[in-house]
């Protein structure tokens, strides 16, 4: 009896010498299966051996160690990246490459993988993720998160670099084939354009056209979009790389007959770029029966899906493995579940749901629930954002040509902007003693002759409470305002809010005594303004409302 149990110790131990790789090794030129511990009768010739698929399968596999909980607690903390390369194991690493050259096809490692430790930059303990299997078997540290390095982000990233480099030199003796969205700044649209830029490069053969995906915002806006900056950084893109529209003079390509416009999500052109227009070539994903430029001849229908859809289905036509990396396939599905509201919109489309289910690899240990709840959580999370940052989330100007001045040489022109935000304006006021000169500062910068800032929110009572920061660049404005809200009063009902630090010659705080739309309010701004809707230069940063 002791025999027998000494006897199974023995093949338990080395079953387990190597618990990840259950594959068949090479040794000495003969095929061992390590699992069974039986020599295999020195066959050299391993076409001849049969085996079911599953098991070629279990020959492609990727033979990486796992075991890094020494090393990669040694890292030191400090350092944001550190790269950790994984190697094969030690017995079977050496004989296994040495073998490389002899072995069939499908018994070499498809893919060499590589790993780093990065340090977590934001804690998602606040977000109440729902339960996953993914997250249930890999789990998550709170200090460390190890990212998996693929192929085709490292080759989306070097596409970035190199048409960064070319805009940067002025792209001579090329057309600048640029790919540009509409000026909402969410995901899908940031997302479709780079990644259908990508596409674009991929498959033209001339070498005639320089394309650029072109982001239809400032760069400094970035830093309001906590969802966007996440998902970038997740996805391991180089965000100095991308090209913003305060990064390019478009009108000078077009002034010299250079610029090629491919058009996203829409059949029109946003209102600052309309003199472009004669330059577009391409419209991807407009409504369909949308002609607004009758001289293209290249338009995409979307039939009702996201443009990330549209992109994710051309790639699995054409390249479908660039597919597998899980930051490749992240920024499309992310594009997907948001503009689908998770998969659960009316609007949603059958197609939709088939592409978010191609790239459930982009979802990772969070799930497709998880990573949509992270990137929602973030739309609205304005705890590590400045007060400039929070007025530009979601913020609309409007430019109005006045009347002439006295001299009646020029027309005179005014700014007026609203910002949304989703909590009150005590939260804002009390984010540091320099919050109100911050929100004159911003006013400043955007030009504004008046600013209004229009808070949602819902109290401890769970009451929902409307109220308004108006800030003039005069004590006269100020007063024409007042005296402007006073006889809307049945429309607009204010009733004053003692906030301190504010200078009330310029700057006053409201509470609105009733439920009122956040179109009301733009009516009333806009009517106060002068600003008639044919004037208006409206700019929308944001893609969902705050309440």
């Amino acid at each position: 009896m002791s025999s027998r149990n000494s006897l199974s110790q023995e093949s338990h131990n080395r079953t387990r010498e190597n618990p990840y790789f259950n594959g068949i090794l090479l040794q000495d030129g003969a095929v061992t299966d390590e699992s069974s511990n039986f020599d295999l009768g020195g066959v050299s010739d391993i076409k001849e051996i049969s085996r079911s698929t599953s098991d070629i399968g279990n020959l492609r596999r990727k033979i990486i160690d796992l075991d890094i909980s020494q090393k990669s607690m040694e890292v030191d903390l400090n350092d944001s990246v550190s790269d950790v390369i994984l190697q094969p194991f030690g017995q079977a690493s050496a004989e296994m490459v040495d073998s490389y050259p002899s072995l069939p096809p499908l018994m070499r490692p498809a893919i060499e993988k590589s790993y780093r430790v990065n340090k977590v930059k934001t804690s998602l303990s606040k977000i109440p993720l729902p339960q996953s299997a993914a997250s249930f078997y890999n789990g998550h540290s709170p200090r460390m998160e190890i990212v998996e390095s693929c192929e085709s982000i490292n080759s989306l990233n070097l596409f970035l670099k190199s048409r960064r480099e070319e805009v940067d030199a002025g792209v001579p003796g090329r057309f600048l084939h640029t790919v540009i969205g509409q000026d909402v700044p969410e995901i899908g649209s940031v997302a479709s354009t780079i990644m259908y830029a990508f596409y674009l490069n991929e498959m033209l053969e001339s070498h005639q056209f320089c394309t650029v995906p072109v982001i239809n915002m400032r760069r400094t806006e970035l830093n309001s979009h906590a969802e966007l900056k996440w998902l970038l950084d997740s996805c391991q893109i180089d965000q100095s790389s991308l090209i913003f529209i305060d990064e390019i003079d478009l009108s000078y390509y077009d002034l010299f007959g250079s610029l090629k416009l491919v058009l996203l999500n829409g059949a029109k052109l946003p209102t600052k770029l309309q003199a472009l227009k004669e330059s577009v070539i391409e419209i991807f994903n407009c409504g369909k029966g949308e002609r607004v430029y009758p001289w293209v001849e290249k338009v995409t229908s979307g039939q009702g899906c996201s443009s990330c859809t549209l992109i994710a289905e051309k790639l699995s036509m054409t390249s479908p493995e660039i597919l597998a990396g899980q930051g490749f396939s992240r920024l499309l599905l992310a594009g997907i579940l948001l503009d689908s509201g998770n998969l659960s919109n009316p609007q949603c489309t059958s197609e939709d749901k088939y592409m978010a289910t191609l790239l459930i690899n982009g979802a990772g240990r969070f799930g497709c629930n998880g990573l949509y709840q992270i990137l929602r959580y973030k739309l609205y999370d304005v705890s590590e954002l400045r007060v400039a940052d929070i007025l530009r989330k979601d913020f609309k100007k409007w430019t109005r040509v006045g009347k002439q001045d006295n001299g009646g040489s020029r027309l005179t022109v005014s700014h007026v902007g609203m910002s949304y935000i989703g909590i009150s304006l005590e939260q804002l006021l009390a984010r540091g003693d320099t919050s109100s000169r911050e929100i004159k500062l911003f006013q400043q910068m955007e030009k504004l002759r008046l600013l209004m800032i229009v808070s949602g929110y819902y109290d401890q009572h769970k009451n929902f409470k409307r109220e308004i920061l108006v800030s003039t660049e005069s004590v006269e404005l100020m007063k024409n305002l007042l005296i402007f809200f006073n006889s809307n009063a049945s429309h607009l009902p204010l009733k004053v809010l003692n906030q301190p630090g504010l200078a009330e010659e310029y700057m006053r705080a409201f509470e609105i005594d009733k439920v009122t739309s956040r179109k009301t309010i733009e009516r009333l701004l806009e009517e106060f303004g002068g600003t008639a809707k044919a004037n208006a230069v409206w700019i929308k940063q944001s893609m969902e409302k705050w309440v």
